[in-house]
C-alpha cells in the first residue's frame, strides 16, 4: 500500500547518496593506485578503496572504463577552470588563476601517467578540442595584455602543467605548496620578454602520440 506521508522515498535517496560515496573512494583510490603503477591490476583499486571487487566491477565494466573516468573527470576540470578565467576581464589575471586552479587539482598528473592506456570516447575527444579552443583564447588574451612573452604558444602551456605536476613529495600540502612555489617562477619566466626562448616552440600535436595505443 503506497505510503501518503511520501517517505517511502527517503531509503532510495538514501541508497543513491551511499552508491555517491562509494563511487567518490573508488575514485581516490584509483587515482592513487594509477598514479603509483599505472599497471596496477583492478584489484589493488577495489583493496585500496575498501569495497569488494564485485562493487567495483557494478560501477565499472573494466580497468579501461576507470581510467577513461578518471582523466575525464580531469579534462572536465580543466575546462571549467578555462570557462572561468575567460569571465575574468583582466587577461593576465584570469591565465595566471587558471593555471594556479589547474595545478592545484592536479589534473595532469593523470593525463600524463595514464596517456595510451585506454581508448578516449568521442566525447572525451570534443572536451578535448573545446580545451584546445579555451585554451588558444586564454592565451591570446594574456598576450593582449602586452605581459605574456610573444613567443609562448599554446602547446606551451601543457608542458608547464607537466612540469607542475611532476613536483611529488609524501606530504600532499608540500606538494601543493612546491607546485605554487614553481608555478610562481615560471609565470615570471613567462612574464620575460629578452632573451628569447631557445629552440623551436612545440608544435600543436607534438604530444598527440602518447595517446596512441601500442598495436
Amino acid at each position: 500500500m503506497p505510503n501518503p506521508t511520501g517517505n517511502a522515498a527517503a531509503p532510495l535517496a538514501g541508497r543513491r547518496a551511499q552508491a555517491a560515496r562509494n563511487d567518490a573512494v573508488i575514485l581516490e583510490a584509483a587515482r592513487a593506485v594509477f598514479l603509483d603503477d599505472p599497471k596496477a591490476p583492478i584489484a589493488a583499486v577495489a583493496d585500496r578503496a575498501g569495497v569488494g571487487i564485485s562493487a567495483l566491477y557494478r560501477r565499472y565494466a573494466g580497468k579501461e572504463d576507470l581510467l577513461r573516468r578518471l582523466c575525464h573527470d580531469g579534462l572536465r576540470r580543466y575546462v571549467a577552470e578555462a570557462e572561468a578565467a575567460l569571465a575574468d576581464p583582466d587577461g593576465w589575471r584570469g591565465f595566471a588563476g587558471f593555471l594556479e586552479r589547474v595545478v592545484d587539482a592536479d589534473v595532469h598528473s593523470l593525463t600524463v601517467h595514464l596517456a595510451g592506456t585506454f581508448t578516449p570516447t568521442e566525447e572525451m575527444g570534443r572536451d578535448a578540442q573545446r580545451a584546445n579552443e579555451l585554451t588558444v583564447t586564454l592565451v591570446e588574451r594574456a598576450h593582449a595584455t602586452g605581459r605574456l612573452r610573444p613567443d609562448v604558444v599554446t602547446q606551451d602551456v601543457g608542458l608547464l602543467l607537466e612540469g607542475c605536476a611532476a613536483l611529488r613529495v609524501p606530504d600532499q600540502e608540500r606538494t601543493r605548496q612546491l607546485r605554487r612555489r614553481h608555478l610562481a617562477v615560471l609565470l615570471a619566466g613567462l612574464a620575460v620578454t629578452d632573451p628569447p626562448l631557445p629552440g623551436p616552440p612545440p608544435a600543436a600535436g607534438e604530444f598527440a602520440w602518447r595517446w596512441r595505443r601500442p598495436e
